[in-house]
Order: structure tokens, then C-alpha cells, then sequence
């Protein structure tokens, strides 16, 4: 699964979701893509398995690009823990997610494959997703 090779901080606070993806929002490399349409965290279990499903639709015919990393670590407490002591241990990773962020790019197969795997693909992440082209954006 993705997560960073080091961090400086181990823990981070949650922080805000405000406003549209001003970064990200196009589709760069591939000539389809898929695209957030609500904010929220995806974990990296949610990116490999969309990942996975594009890969097995595929028969891994083109090539696929991941445009979200999780960056961000989220932590939990022991189960019957006080609430004292401080932060729990760091749980895992998620990638935080704004409305108009491409998640995936696809390039090398026709238009319906794409379609069909990024639907694929969409049902795996915890937000809304839309399929995009290039052209329509």
C-alpha cells in the first residue's frame, strides 16, 4: 500500500476541506480520467483496490496513472483507552480529496473500456466520482 517512505511529524491534526481542487483538476497525462465530484480522506486500501480493478479489467492493456497520494496520517486509540495521555499510534495514511480532483488517468484502450473500468474503479473509492475526458475538460 501507498504511504510516505519518511516523516518529519508522525502526527498531524484533521484539518479543513473548504473550497474546489484548483490543482489537479485536469487531466494531464492519460486521455481519460476520474474525477471527484465530494470532498473526503481515501484511504490507500481504497487506491490499490481501484487500482487493482483497473489493472484486472484491463487485462493491464495502456497505462493507468494514480493522481492522489495519502500523504496524511490518521491515528486511533486502543479500544477501553482513557481519554488522556495524548494522540494514539498512527493507524494508516489517506489522500485528502476536494470536489473536481482527478483521482486516476487512463490512456491506450477505447473510450467504453476506460468507461467501464474507472466505474470499476469508482465503486472502490469512499467519495462520489465522475468519468471525464480530456476534451470535455
Amino acid at each position: 500500500m501507498l504511504q510516505p517512505k519518511k516523516r518529519k511529524y508522525t502526527k498531524e491534526f484533521r484539518g479543513k476541506m473548504g473550497g474546489v481542487a484548483t490543482v489537479n483538476n485536469k487531466v494531464a497525462f492519460g486521455e481519460y480520467g476520474l474525477k471527484a465530484t465530494e470532498r473526503g480522506w481515501i484511504n490507500a486500501r481504497e487506491i490499490e483496490a481501484a487500482r487493482r480493478a483497473v489493472a484486472g479489467f484491463t487485462k493491464r492493456k495502456g497505462k493507468v496513472w494514480i493522481k492522489i497520494f495519502p500523504h496524511k496520517p490518521y491515528t486511533k486509540r486502543s479500544i477501553n483507552s482513557k481519554m488522556l495521555g495524548g494522540k494514539g499510534a498512527v493507524e494508516g495514511y489517506v489522500a485528502v480529496v476536494l470536489p473536481g480532483t482527478i483521482l486516476l488517468e487512463i490512456a491506450g484502450v477505447d473510450e467504453q473500456t476506460a468507461k467501464e473500468a474507472m466505474t470499476l474503479a469508482g465503486h472502490k473509492f469512499s467519495v462520489k466520482s465522475k468519468f471525464v475526458t480530456k476534451r470535455e475538460i
